[in-house]
């Protein structure tokens, strides 16, 4: 049994003690707790959660690769991505915590004065959730089946056996206080390989500030390969997807449901402020991190993997190749390795970075532990989101609402169980890499809760009719479009991973026909509308003061 084996597994292993050792601590043990952690997190640490519960598999795992491969086209992400919490922070996160809900679904339930958009919401949150959670589930299988060197499909129901158990046990109270056991962990992870490898391309240990000196010699060595530069602009989409790959983000960002419940564990209006604020910090760390991280690993790739005799490739490269995520072939048969000649998937350029850069075994473990908790973190809080749909928003609140605290408690925890399970077995397969299986879950939100959420807070005029139009019209289109880019049929040269444009579009253009053409809302929903917009206290007609530090009217 080697050294690095030995040091992953403990890392791991000890990190995973300390989730479920912090999850049973916390055990959720009212309807409060497994939903919305009694709505007492303090911001700075909400921020935290947020930034576990957001920089998934996807990000951790997936982001740096993607603008590897991509170059220039894969910025899209990051500032779509980042973008998008400035649109959840200012437009729509303080406004839903004043409501004072537990979920997204039942939010719109209430705001629209409809059963049928409660249970349309909680049927989309459960699509979107789902979607998303292969993507971890697949990620957490890349990990695992690395460490073990096993089939990464028995990596992934691994991680469905170990998500399922913290979940299931600690609600959204268990899992607030490990997401930021989680952070920590993972933006430590993430840093140390970038910073040292910062040292030893450059000398300089601020990555973010020296990898602008690679950015001349890689051009050359593009140009050298005779390949498509790595900084030229929509070499690899046209502008039109990069575009509407950035919008998407943006729009799925701002109504991701399992992102949005997080400003609902906080106190106040004004908490919920400051949790945006310091999750864009945390966040920060990792993507101002990914296209250095991008830079390095190509810049290495390029000078010490490639030119490299087929008989002579470094000790990495076999356990890679035995995972399915990397391909060498001498194409040519000259028994040099040529650039064209590798096939690396976007999946495992971080994982691998520690091996290729040879910065030691500890590191190497580190960044298994960090990719991990990334996975974990955000699918541990996908199921709450799937759980707290189909438990409180259609079990309660529509089939049975005399049921106890005990029984709801009971179905909550058993749907996140089944929905980990479900989750787990189409991740054996996932259909597509996991950047892009994240992207489907960001189109879906931007074309269903991104109008829904907006205009029922800052349109007073839209009505139930309106908001069920807008989401099922823009639910179809998204799903219509990703099946169709999928079997290549665009508009404009709008892929897959663009479709949320279209869908967010037809969504609010739905939403607000069908609005207009129906019945307006009763006045005591649209003063309650009105109300959202004013983040501090407020005076009504009859005297009564509305006070920021609680979610009750008080005369």
């Amino acid at each position: 049994m080697d050294t690095q084996f030995i040091v992953s597994t403990s890392i791991i292993l000890l990190t995973f003690a300390l989730y479920i050792g912090i999850a049973v601590y916390n055990k959720a043990k009212a309807t409060s707790d497994f939903y919305v952690a009694g709505r007492g997190v303090p911001p700075v640490f909400n921020g935290m959660a947020i930034g576990a519960d957001w920089m998934s598999a996807a990000s951790f795992i997936g982001l740096a690769g993607t603008v590897m491969i991509l170059g220039y086209d894969g910025l899209a992400y990051i500032m779509g991505w980042t973008g998008g919490y400035l649109l959840l922070t200012f437009l729509l996160a303080p406004q839903l915590r004043k409501y004072g809900r537990y979920t997204v679904p039942e939010f719109i339930g209430d705001r629209y004065n409809s059963h049928t958009a409660r249970v349309i919401a909680a049927i989309c949150t459960i699509i979107i959730s789902f979607t998303y959670s292969i993507g971890q589930l697949s990620g957490s299988g890349v990990v695992i089946g690395r460490l073990f060197e096993i089939d990464a499909k028995v990596g992934t129901m691994i991680g469905v056996v170990l998500i399922a158990f913290y979940a299931a046990f600690g609600g959204m109270k268990g899992i607030t206080w490990t997401q930021v056991a989680q952070y920590i962990v993972l933006i430590i992870a993430y840093l140390i390989p970038v910073i040292f490898m910062s040292l030893q391309i450059t000398g300089n240990p601020a990555p973010w500030i020296s990898y602008g000196e690679l950015v001349g010699k890689i051009g050359e060595l593009d140009r050298e390969l005779g390949v498509s530069e790595y900084f030229a602009p929509f070499t690899n989409g046209t502008k039109w997807q990069f575009i509407a790959l950035m919008f998407t983000l943006m729009a799925g960002t701002a109504g991701l449901p399992h992102v949005i419940v997080r400003f609902y564990t906080v106190s106040t209006m004004k908490a919920a402020r400051w949790s945006g604020a310091w999750a864009l910090l945390f966040i920060g760390l990792l993507y101002l991190s990914a296209p250095a991280y991008a830079a390095f690993s190509r810049f290495i790739l390029m000078t010490k993997v490639a030119g490299s005799k087929i008989s002579n490739l470094p000790s990495w490269t076999t356990s890679w190749v035995d995972t399915g995520k990397l391909q060498v072939a001498d194409a040519n048969g000259d028994g040099i390795l040529q650039w064209k000649e590798i096939i690396i998937s976007n999946d495992i350029v971080v994982m691998a970075t520690p091996e290729i850069a040879n910065l030691g075994v500890f590191v190497i473990g580190l960044v298994a532990a960090g990719a991990m908790a990334a996975a974990l973190s955000t699918a541990g809080g996908l199921m709450i989101a799937i759980s707290s749909s189909f438990a409180h928003d259609i079990y309660y609140r529509v089939f049975k609402p005399d049921a106890t605290e005990r029984n709801r408690l009971a179905v909550a925890r058993l749907s996140i169980v089944v929905a980990t399970v479900l989750a787990g077995l189409v991740a054996l397969n996932p259909p597509g890499v996991i950047t892009q299986i994240v992207a489907w879950a960001f189109a879906l939100a931007s074309g269903t809760f991104f109008p829904a959420l907006l205009l029922g807070v800052w349109w007073k005029r839209s009505n139930a009719q309106g908001v069920i139009a807008g989401m099922l019209v823009g639910l179809a289109v998204t799903l219509t479009y990703i099946f169709l880019a999928r079997s290549g049929v665009t508009l404009f040269g709008i892929i897959d991973t663009g479709a949320g444009v279209f869908g967010a579009t037809s969504a609010a253009i739905a939403n607000i026909v069908v609005s207009l053409l129906t019945k307006a809302p009763s006045q005591k929903i649209q003063e309650e509308v009105m109300d959202l917009r004013y983040p501090e206290q407020m005076t009504f007609k009859d005297g009564d003061v509305w006070v920021d530090e609680d979610v009750e009217f008080k005369a």
